[in-house]
C-alpha cells in the first residue's frame, strides 16, 4: 500500500471504531495499516485491542509478533508466534518469523527447529531455507549454510538476500571467486528493481 493508502485506510478503519468501538477485526486492520508504515507502537496497540476483543485470532497475534519483531523486541515476537502458533499450528510464517527471533537471540538451534517446521509444513518456502541457512551461518556450519542459501535461491532466483548470505559464507571459506560470483548476481539484481 502507498502511504497515503495506508492513511486512508487508518481513518476509514478509526471511523470504523468509532461507530463500533468493539469491531475487532477494524483494530487488526487498522494495526496493519499502521505497521505497513513502520509506526509499530500504534500497531502494537491496536492488534493488542483486536486480541482484547477476539483472544483466539491467531492473525491478531502474528501481527503483534510482526511488529514486536521489527521493533527486534524478540521475546515479545516469540510469545505472540508461539501464541499463532498453538491457535493455528499450521502457520508456516509463525515458524519461520519466531525462527527469525530466536536467530536475533543467537539461539540458532531453536531457530534452525522453527524453520525446519516452517519447510515441513511449506516445502518452497524460500524464506525458510534462508533464514535456516542463516542459523546455520550463525553456527559456523558454513557448509550447511551454504546449501540451504542454494535452496532458497533455487526456490527463487531473484532473491537478492540469499545471494549476499552465501556469498558472505563463501567469504568465510576463502572462496572468493564464488563470493564474488554471488555478490555481482546481487548487484544486478537489485539495479533490476
Amino acid at each position: 500500500m502507498a502511504k497515503n493508502e495506508n492513511d486512508k485506510a487508518i481513518s476509514d478503519f478509526t471511523e470504523a471504531i468509532r461507530l463500533k468501538p468493539d469491531y475487532a477485526d477494524a483494530y487488526h486492520n487498522r494495526g496493519l495499516s499502521y505497521a505497513n508504515k513502520n509506526d509499530y507502537d500504534n500497531a502494537i496497540s491496536d492488534y493488542t485491542e483486536a486480541i482484547r476483543l477476539k483472544p483466539n485470532a491467531a492473525i491478531s497475534f502474528y501481527g503483534r509478533g510482526n511488529a514486536y519483531l521489527a521493533k527486534n523486541e524478540n521475546d515479545q515476537a516469540i510469545i505472540d508466534f508461539s501464541e499463532t502458533i498453538r491457535l493455528k499450528p499450521d502457520s508456516a510464517d509463525a515458524y519461520n518469523n519466531r525462527g527469525i527471533a530466536y536467530e536475533n537471540k543467537k539461539d540458532y538451534d531453536h531457530a534452525i527447529s522453527d524453520c525446519t517446521e516452517a519447510i515441513r509444513l511449506y516445502p518452497n518456502y524460500a524464506s525458510a531455507y534462508n533464514n535456516r541457512g542463516y542459523a546455520y551461518y550463525g553456527k559456523q556450519e558454513y557448509d550447511k549454510a551454504i546449501s540451504e542459501f542454494t535452496e532458497a535461491i533455487r526456490l527463487n532466483p531473484n532473491y537478492i538476500l540469499a545471494y549476499n548470505n552465501r556469498a558472505t559464507a563463501y567469504g568465510k571459506q576463502g572462496k572468493n571467486d564464488k563470493a564474488n560470483a554471488d555478490f555481482t548476481k546481487a548487484k544486478e539484481l537489485e539495479a533490476g528493481q
